[in-house]
This record gives structure tokens, sequence and C-alpha cells, in this order.
């Protein structure tokens, strides 16, 4: 089983990449609004 320590780091990154993923998502989202934007 893992160790208290391993559970904390573990769940910092977890967090970590869930935060950049999200607004990675929501950077995709307006970069594609912008370019239709443009196009349009």
């Amino acid at each position: 089983m893992a160790e208290s320590g391993d559970m904390k780091a573990h769940e910092a990154t977890y967090h970590s990449i869930m935060g950049l993923l999200k607004w990675g998502a929501v950077g995709c989202f307006f970069i594609a609004f912008f370019v239709i934007w443009l196009i349009s």
C-alpha cells in the first residue's frame, strides 16, 4: 500500500494536472472562438 507521503504527492500532482487540463480546455475554446471570428 502507498504511504501517506506518497499519497500527498500524488494528490498534489493530480490536482495540478487537472487544473492544467481545465485551463487548457478553456484556452483552446477561446482560441477556436477567435479563429472562427477571424474567418467569418
